[in-house]
């Protein structure tokens, strides 16, 4: 695919008119969403996250008590750089051995290989403004299970394409034709591509553009390198993994310090980072 996420009260409060009104998440008093803004249960999770580290942020005093956050989730541009400096200074990732670098390499064989390509076509339910994603992802699950049950050569797959894709691939059938890592959304590519699958995918694959049910065609493994040739790539890849869990435990840690109400976060009561 071509390069084609505050008013006093409780936490269920009501509006006074413009619609109807929504449950309030916040975390330590500070709102979440609006009165009339209704989110999706991750989204609410990472307002909820970047809420958590703003706050942390100022009590390490990186950031002054007088920022305050941004309408629908923003934080300014101070409040970015602290929190950035803050997670310098609480998470701790050493860097992997040889060891595991190796035993990765070997359970991963095509993660880095180089030349690879799929042949793809999918259906692209389009999140745009004012769209209800609930209702949008219970229709794409619907035609994924759909989908998946078909067993008529493909010819199903393109008749919903031509229904219901957003993309315009979808008068073609839904088809892309054969695409590499490169031709993709890094975060489209990283659902599709490193591993053997073939045939209609069994998760929806989430991207900037919306909702894919994405068929794989056929594959192109490549070539796939020698360890010492990907050997800083491997580094890399196991350090991101590293960084992410322990920030993941840093704002358990967080969490479970703080008065969150109307979102659901792991929280833990001692501290998981070292």
């Amino acid at each position: 695919m071509a390069q084609a996420p505050a008013p006093a009260g409780g936490a269920a409060e009501l509006a006074k008119g413009g619609g109807p009104a929504v449950e309030i998440a916040r975390v330590n008093g500070v709102a979440l969403n609006g009165p009339h803004e209704r989110l999706e249960e991750e989204a609410l999770r990472q307002r909820a996250c970047t809420e958590l580290l703003r706050q942390a942020a100022q009590q390490a005093g990186l950031l002054p008590a007088s920022d305050v956050p941004g309408a629908e989730g923003a934080v300014s541009v101070e409040a970015s750089d602290a929190i950035e400096r803050l997670l310098e200074r609480e998470l701790s990732v050493p860097d992997p051995s040889e060891d595991a670098c190796r035993r990765y390499h070997e359970a991963h064989p095509v993660a880095h290989a180089q030349g690879e390509r799929a042949q793809l076509r999918h259906v692209l339910f389009a999140v745009t403004p004012g769209v209800d994603v609930k209702q949008l992802r219970l229709r794409a699950e619907a035609l994924l299970i759909e989908l998946r049950c078909a067993d008529d050569g493909g010819a199903q797959f393109a008749r919903a394409a031509a229904q219901w894709s957003n993309c315009p691939s979808g008068q073609q059938g839904g088809e892309l034709g054969w695409l590499t890592r490169a031709d993709c959304a890094p975060e489209f590519a990283r659902e599709v591509f490193g591993g053997n699958e073939i045939g209609v995918l069994a998760r929806l694959v989430h991207s900037r553009f919306g909702l894919h049910v994405v068929e794989v065609v056929a594959r192109d493994p490549g070539r796939q390198p020698a360890f010492e040739e990907v050997r800083q790539a491997v580094a890399l890849t196991l350090r991101q993994q590293a960084w992410v869990n322990a920030l993941r435990q840093y704002l358990q840690l967080l969490a479970g310090a703080a008065q969150v109400e109307g979102v659901a976060l792991d929280a833990a009561s001692s501290p998981l980072v070292q």
